[in-house]
């Protein structure tokens, strides 16, 4: 059973954000415990699920004035080209950039929750912008 989770710490208070990053977060637990046959579905899970995260914070983002959204963009647009490249190599049956992907991605993840999420938190708790969740697509515990 995987150890991955979503820790304390990026937590943001922001309910609907909180909720969509912990369905990340288990999607990567459950593709971390997926055995190498079974990793595609698991992968076109977690790849639908992101691209639905991020149309989201697009979503927020527009809709509250988010200063930095094409800094906060453009680091959504590079890790969904990183999780298309690696569906189509492990698609060709390269399991072990699957296993790299897990290992990899959460520690970007990590990285982005503590500054760009916390500040995109910040700031629609600051504007007054009530956050829900849009999107079709978006699954949350």
């Amino acid at each position: 059973m995987s150890a991955l989770t979503l820790k304390p710490e990026h937590v943001l208070g922001l309910p609907p954000m909180d909720d969509i990053h912990h369905e990340f977060m288990r999607l990567l637990a459950a593709l971390d415990d997926a055995p190498d046959a079974g990793q595609l579905p698991v992968l076109d899970a977690l790849l639908a699920h992101t691209e639905a995260h991020f149309a989201q914070e697009d979503v927020w983002m527009d809709a509250s004035d988010f200063p930095p959204m094409h800094c906060h963009r453009g680091e959504h647009e590079r890790v969904l080209e990183v999780l298309h490249e690696v569906r189509r190599l492990a698609a060709g049956g390269d399991h072990g950039i699957v296993r790299t992907l897990v290992r990899e991605l959460p520690q970007w993840f990590e990285h982005h929750a503590s500054t760009m999420d916390t500040v995109l938190a910040e700031h629609i708790a600051a504007t007054g912008y009530i956050a829900e969740t849009t999107l079709d697509g978006l699954v949350t515990t």
